[in-house]
């Protein structure tokens, strides 16, 4: 059996925590989210566990894909140390960059990109 996405695993905490709600945690909750997502009962178990402690739904991230860059040593040097100095990784730092590039969110060289920056606007 295939490992559990990040999306999957918010999925079934989100679930157990909605079936708490409804009802008290037992033999019966963890059979019922076993069930429902073909969870072993010792998966369903400590996903309720998990959930017990969650005073909010988890947020459900978007599905990546892997992507190789080439990029000056320099660029990396300075994109690792801003991650680390952040508390974001590495992907997180690139796609947040990329996106307020990409939507023209910035505001350095934003006149000199807005013509190509338009044709990947969302409507």
């Amino acid at each position: 059996m295939a490992r559990a996405t990040k999306a999957e695993k918010a999925q079934h905490l989100n679930a157990a925590r909605g079936l708490l709600k409804r009802q008290p945690a037992g033999p019966d909750a963890v059979r019922q989210l076993a069930r429902d997502f073909d969870l072993s009962q010792r998966q369903a178990y400590r996903y309720l566990e998990k959930a017990s402690q969650l005073d909010r739904p988890v947020e459900i991230p978007e599905t990546t894909i892997p992507v190789t860059l080439k990029l000056p040593p320099r660029t990396v040097e300075l994109l690792r140390k801003y991650a680390k100095s952040s508390g974001l990784t590495i992907g997180e730092t690139v796609t947040a960059a990329l996106k307020a590039f990409l939507l023209g969110e910035t505001s350095r060289h934003s006149a000199r990109f807005r013509p190509a920056q338009q044709q990947f606007r969302k409507p």
